[in-house]
């Protein structure tokens, strides 16, 4: 096991900078990635490979950011392992001029982030940071997100990397080292080539809790449900306007109340959810996020809602509703279940950091949803991000120097077995 603090250091240094990198993601953009200042964070972790010592690292025309630490292992069969992370922060906060504040050995005070002293961190409503007394807890100053998910991720791969070349005494096979654009709006894997990154397996080091390891994901789709109405001058509408918007209003009102919405469901219940509409009397559409752990159930939910939309605009004459599913990614525990060593081994990984071992399934996806189906099983290792996509985000320095150790224990593991 590492002891040493100095992985924690050049840790905390490499992500303190990346997170002053505005690099939010943006939906429904021209470009790939969808914002310039990725671009800018990527051809930096490109030269900072280079620097390393990591000869090939590159970034491709899609933004991608590959490079390989050589095997140290004489092993013939060591499998090639893939560690990932993205760069892209949430478009639900503003992560433009981002100031990381570090509280050191911090002993349990509400931390008042300075821009906004209405935005405060108390042990009392966060378990986790309760449990993280003593440690130096990383916040930004109030107006931003801090960029924790997923620069922490990617501050961690860079630190093992580092790591393992000064330390050619520990075995392992080669790695190969992958950070992506885009992954917060649902397009990080959407050029990722897979036999280009010549990986047999990976993790995501993208995870929210000390010691949690994720394998599950929910299977996603979304839906629009168009209502079409009919109209004309208001002053002349009597028996000939048909308004779609209160059909869309009246098919909403008919979802269940008290269960398939986010506010009303938890651990393995899925849901449906209205996100977005837009809305004229002519034609009004309603976008829906639709989750279940169960493809099964996922499909059931589809109809559900077509059925709904059909029974409704039956009873507005004139009106009719038309829907369309487009696929989103599947729950990754279907491609992980037929490969048991790439769980395995993360459990012995974090169990060997000196860790409590947390498996759970994420209400939400991950980059490694679709890499697992696209032939690359990936499933996700935790770094320690909390409160992510929110203004109250923090993350512990000790939790991403445990990440790492996690890491360092695993690519042994990997090597072991072979």
């Amino acid at each position: 096991m590492l002891t040493t603090t100095s992985l924690r250091s050049a840790i905390v240094d490499r992500f303190l900078h990346y997170v002053t990198y505005d690099t939010q993601a943006v939906e429904n953009s021209s470009t790939y990635p969808s914002t310039p200042g990725q671009l800018v964070l990527l051809n930096l972790l490109a030269a900072e490979l280079r620097a390393l010592g990591l000869h090939d690292a590159c970034r491709d025309e899609h933004g991608y950011v590959f490079a390989t630490v050589p095997a140290t292992s004489s092993k013939p069969n060591v499998p090639v392992i893939g560690l990932i992370a993205h760069v892209d922060t949430s478009p639900e906060a503003s992560g433009a001029n981002v100031k990381p504040i570090v509280h050191r050995n911090w002993q349990g005070d509400d931390i008042v982030l300075p821009v906004d002293p209405t935005a405060v961190l108390r042990a009392a409503e966060h378990p986790a940071l309760a449990a993280s007394l003593g440690h130096d807890i990383i916040t930004a100053s109030g107006s931003t997100l801090l960029g924790a998910d997923n620069k922490a991720g990617v501050a961690v791969i860079i630190g093992v990397a580092q790591y393992l070349l000064a330390h050619p005494e520990i075995h392992h096979g080669a790695l190969r080292l992958g950070f992506t654009p885009d992954e917060e709006v649902g397009s990080g894997t959407k050029f990722f080539d897979i036999e280009k990154f010549g990986a047999q397996f990976a993790y995501t080091i993208d995870g929210e809790t000390l010691g949690h390891l994720e394998g599950e994901t929910f299977s996603a789709d979304s839906m629009t449900v168009t209502f079409h109405g009919w109209n004309t001058h208001p002053g002349l509408a009597k028996g000939k306007m048909v308004n779609s918007i209160k059909v869309a209003a009246d098919f909403l009102s008919r979802l269940p109340r008290d269960r398939l919405s986010p506010e009303t469901t938890e651990h393995d219940q899925g849901f449906v959810h209205p996100y977005v509409m837009d809305s004229s009397v002519e034609k009004t559409t309603v976008k829906f996020l639709i989750r279940e752990f169960d493809a099964a159930k996922l499909s059931a939910s589809e109809t559900l809602l077509a059925d709904l939309a059909a029974a409704t605009a039956a009873d507005w004459p004139g009106a009719h509703a038309h829907t369309e599913i487009t696929p989103s990614y599947r729950n990754m525990k279907e491609v992980l279940d037929r490969h048991p060593q790439v769980m395995e081994h993360a459990r012995t990984a974090i169990r060997r950091a000196g860790l409590t071992l947390h498996e759970s399934a994420i209400r939400g996806g991950t980059d490694g949803s679709r890499l697992s189906f696209m032939g690359l099983p990936t499933p996700n290792l935790f770094v320690g991000e909390h409160n992510y996509h929110s203004r109250l985000e923090w993350i512990s320095a000790q939790d991403m120097q445990k990440a790492a150790e996690v890491i360092v224990e695993l690519v042994q593991i990997w090597e072991e077995a072979a």
